[in-house]
């Protein structure tokens, strides 16, 4: 695997000025640590992993409880957020299935919820960054304007081959992961799957995103940083090309059906196998050996691999 390469922060800017109105899942980080033992504390074990309107009618939410003015700002000194939102509001004590029951919700920006005396907790997400806060309800007297302080920014990944070769985006995968490795050894996954040029949003702090350029060994670790209440762009840089396998009978011939290939590393480990005329394989920066298998003969070469270079490897039969 090549040594992690980030090529340049591209841009900053306002996170502001790229919202979109779509509410995403809630976080698979764990939005409610610090909360008070004995209370359900994992995004899973609330149910936060997808959106959902009000669960059921309960007596807490009343027509005629008090109204509890929520927004949130991703700083501290921002101004209250628009769209892009998705409110909870939860008991404080977990159920007999030993969740919170869930007790209102709502999509969109600063909210509204008529709620009887008594504790709750409220989480607000935003895509993948969200905040939690435990809220009291008086008996006598108003409810003052919570505010929520998500301290959220955003991230664009992209990548490029070689020094500058732009790399088609059905090509390319990111993975985010959590810095921080588990005892068993492992990063928590944020979320997978991500598309160049996808705007995710997430808490402020430090990421370890995964590339994949293609689906053999090109892969690119890099640690990327996010300033809340911006958009922070990277391009990772890939040390990898792009090869066409071709089986000849003379040079620059028809290339030959049926023919079974395999690639091996320089160690001699077969890191791709594929059946076809013209396989399509995208290496990491290396030597390589062909191997192509057509009816009962075998025929091979050696090739080097040469970031954001593509090329075609012909192997020519030997009668």
């Amino acid at each position: 695997m090549s040594k992690p390469v980030l090529t340049r922060l591209l841009r900053v800017v306002p996170l502001a000025a790229m919202l979109v109105a779509a509410a995403l899942p809630a976080s698979a980080q764990d939005p409610f640590a610090g909360i008070e033992s004995g209370t359900a504390k994992s995004v899973d074990e609330l149910h936060l992993n997808g959106f959902s309107p009000v669960i059921e009618p309960n007596a807490a939410v009343q027509q005629h409880g008090k109204t509890v003015h929520l927004e949130a700002r991703l700083t501290e000194k921002g101004k209250p957020m628009g769209y892009g939102l998705a409110w909870r509001v939860f008991q404080p004590i977990a159920g007999a299935d030993g969740k919170l029951p869930l007790l209102a919700s709502s999509e969109g920006g600063a909210t509204n919820f008529e709620l009887a005396p008594g504790e709750y907790f409220v989480h607000v997400a935003f895509g993948r960054a969200g905040a939690t806060k435990k809220l009291i309800v008086p008996e006598i007297g108003d409810v003052a304007p919570q505010v929520f302080v998500l301290d959220a920014g955003g991230m664009v990944l992209n990548a490029v081959s070689g020094a500058d070769m732009r790399i088609p985006p059905e090509e390319l995968t990111f993975s985010i992961y959590s810095t921080e490795v588990r005892e068993d050894g492992e990063r928590g996954l944020i979320m997978g799957d991500v598309k160049p040029d996808e705007v995710v949003r997430l808490n402020a702090g430090t990421y370890h995103v995964v590339s994949n350029y293609g689906n053999v060994n090109a892969s690119i670790r890099a640690d990327i940083q996010i300033a809340a209440g911006k958009i922070t762009e990277a391009t990772i840089q890939h040390k990898a090309a792009k090869i066409t396998l071709k089986l000849v009978s003379q040079e620059g011939g028809e290339a030959i059906a049926d023919t079974a290939w395999s690639i091996l590393t320089a160690s001699g480990d077969a890191v791709s196998e594929s059946v076809g005329a013209f396989p399509v394989v995208i290496l990491a920066e290396g030597k390589y050996t062909a191997v192509a298998r057509h009816k009962d003969k075998i025929y091979q070469r050696d090739f080097p691999v040469t970031p954001g270079r593509n090329q075609d490897v012909e192997i020519l039969m030997q009668n």
